[in-house]
């Protein structure tokens, strides 16, 4: 059974993604049976960056305007230079990150990603890695930086980059699949829902069945 089966996570990202910050966690999560969403800024493809050079598209499966982070269990923001640039300037990211720390999602970031989450406000008191040349900003923001592969904090997860995509994939499933319980929970919720409807729509087929068989025999004994 596929460790992360159900689990509903957005992938928040614009043009200008490090590409391999985005793609090698999509894989990974959707190997062990995620439902990932790439949640972005307009409809269509958003492409990626190969550190200077333009890297491949990827494919938007939701705008921020047309959903919530109560759609989801779990938030991952990639990298690269321009992308959380971006992203740290439209309220509706601002808003989408803040909602979903409050409902306390686990969240991973990489690199560059923990701009938008400084952007909105939720830096201060955390602890958290990052690409060195933000550093400034992490502690700008009231957080406190550490040089280290993967840091995790309460519901948290950085890195500093893809140097350290292994480590930082390893503590990020780990964490996703912590938020297990309550998606296997949901699910058989949705499933008894169908189960339960079944006997009453039974019920009602078989009432409008005998006033029909009814109706038929009094007209017969006119």
């Amino acid at each position: 059974m596929k460790k992360l089966t159900g689990l509903r996570v957005a992938v928040l990202a614009a043009d200008g993604f490090e590409q391999v910050e985005l793609t090698i966690p999509l894989v990974v999560l959707k190997s062990l049976g995620a439902d990932v969403t790439v949640v972005s800024l307009h409809k269509g493809k958003i492409r990626g960056m190969n550190l200077m050079s333009p890297g491949k598209k990827v494919s938007v499966d939701a705008t921020l305007k047309d959903v919530k982070a109560a759609d989801f269990d779990a938030v991952f923001i990639p990298g690269g230079f321009i992308n959380p640039d971006t992203l740290r300037q439209s309220a509706l990211a601002q808003d989408f990150v803040r909602d979903a720390d409050t409902l306390n999602l686990p969240t991973a970031v990489i690199c560059h990603g923990p701009w938008v989450l400084a952007s909105a406000g939720l830096v201060e008191g955390r602890k958290l890695t990052s690409w060195p040349g933000i550093q400034d900003d992490v502690k700008n923001a009231g957080g406190e930086w550490v040089d280290a592969p993967v840091i995790r904090d309460r519901n948290w997860v950085s890195s500093r980059g893809p140097h350290d995509m292994s480590a930082f994939v390893h503590r990020m499933v780990e964490m996703f699949a912590e938020k297990m319980p309550e998606v296997e929970a949901r699910i058989a919720v949705q499933a008894e829902k169908p189960r339960r409807r079944w006997p009453k729509l039974l019920a009602g087929s078989l009432a409008t069945a005998a006033l029909g068989v009814g109706a038929r025999r009094l007209v017969a004994l006119r």
